[in-house]
């Protein structure tokens, strides 16, 4: 059994979000870019943190990665998200589209940082990229983190490393399988659970 009720969102997404309308179309959660590389923080990470968790809304915040110190990138992160109580967290490991990409040895300092002060595997967010570096093999490292395979297409190939995936981004808001809208957010990112709603909320740690 999988929910549909989760999305992924940043800056990009504009200002003028209502979270209210949203968790009335069967949102429960929303993940949000919180920092990037050693130094970024997204504009609107604060404000939607308040606004979403007032309306009731899981809250996440993700990473995204690039090519450079891996443990340094996990301390900006964590500076950033600030009180992590009931923050979901995550790497957002893919291409850096604007310089060098992390690498998988980068990877596994962020997510083992972030687990050692945060006492929980962060998630990590990934697709062709990841199966690239992986090939056939396995990361016993990284297979601690729960995997959020991103995919576009009817249904979600998952690296060996990884028995099955948590959460699954199947549209950006424009290409993939349909649903693309959320009410009050527009078109966006969307991820499926793979679970109920209880376990989304043990996931999250939240009761």
């Amino acid at each position: 059994m999988a929910i549909n009720a989760v999305i992924d969102i940043s800056h990009h997404n504009g200002a003028r979000l209502d979270f209210a309308k949203a968790k009335a179309d069967g949102i429960l959660g929303v993940i949000h870019k919180a920092s990037q590389g050693q130094a970024n923080v997204d504009p609107m990470y604060r404000t939607n943190r308040n606004r979403a968790r007032a309306a009731g809304l899981l809250w996440g915040a993700y990473h995204f990665a690039t090519g450079s110190d891996g443990l340094k990138q996990a301390v900006h992160f964590l500076n950033t998200v600030g009180d992590f109580t009931d923050t979901l967290l995550v790497l957002d490991f893919e291409p850096n589209p604007s310089g060098p990409s992390m690498s998988l040895e980068e990877a596994r300092a962020f997510n083992t940082h972030v687990a050692q002060q945060s006492g929980r595997w962060p998630g990590l967010y990934a697709g062709h990229y990841l199966k690239e570096l992986l090939g056939t093999h396995t990361d016993p490292i990284l297979a601690n983190s729960w995997l959020w395979i991103a995919q576009y297409g009817p249904t979600a190939v998952i690296p060996p490393n990884w028995p099955t995936w948590t959460m699954w981004q199947y549209t950006d808001g424009a290409v993939g399988p349909e649903p693309h809208r959320v009410n009050g957010i527009g078109r966006c990112d969307r991820d499926r659970f793979n679970g109920s709603e209880a376990q989304l909320r043990k996931l999250w740690g939240a009761t």
